[in-house]
């Protein structure tokens, strides 16, 4: 196999781990009823105060008809709430609740000790060297470098 054959194995390989691990690790025991999804929709909503729904939606590049269908699912979870903005009451905000804030804090836990697990052992320069790669196939994925 070619170099590129290669780059692309491992990427799909990497994806579909990092996903399969990510989902054991977080959606188990009282969160087994959680999806990846949801969890990213948390984690998109976070800790530091109130955020509207349109603002969520654009930090997960969906729309707010689909941010609101996982919304809604989550609130029935207990896991979001939802508020009127006392300054227009037009517009909902959502917040975590204290057990969203616990799957939060589980779900950066993981990705803590993934990184963790990836860093240990290299060098500052190995370190340096994977960063700029990672920045590099990040910055090609935010740019949607890809236009099939």
């Amino acid at each position: 196999m070619d170099a590129k054959g290669t780059i692309n194995q491992v990427l799909v390989r990497l994806f579909r781990r990092i996903n399969y691990l990510e989902e054991r690790a977080i959606c188990q025991d009282k969160y087994k009823n959680i999806t990846l999804n949801e969890v990213h929709v948390i984690e998109a909503i976070g800790e530091d105060g109130d955020k509207n729904m349109t603002a969520v939606a654009k930090a997960l590049d969906v729309t707010t008809g689909t941010l609101t269908i996982s919304v809604n699912s989550l609130v029935r979870k207990g896991l979001v709430k939802r508020i009127r903005s006392e300054e227009d009451r037009r517009v909902v905000l959502i917040s975590l609740t204290d057990q969203g804030r616990e799957l939060n804090h589980r779900h950066v836990d993981f990705h803590r000790r993934m990184i963790d697990e990836i860093i240990e052992g290299l060098s500052e320069e190995e370190v340096g060297v994977l960063t700029e790669m990672l920045g590099k196939l990040n910055d090609f994925f935010m740019t949607e470098g890809y236009n099939g």
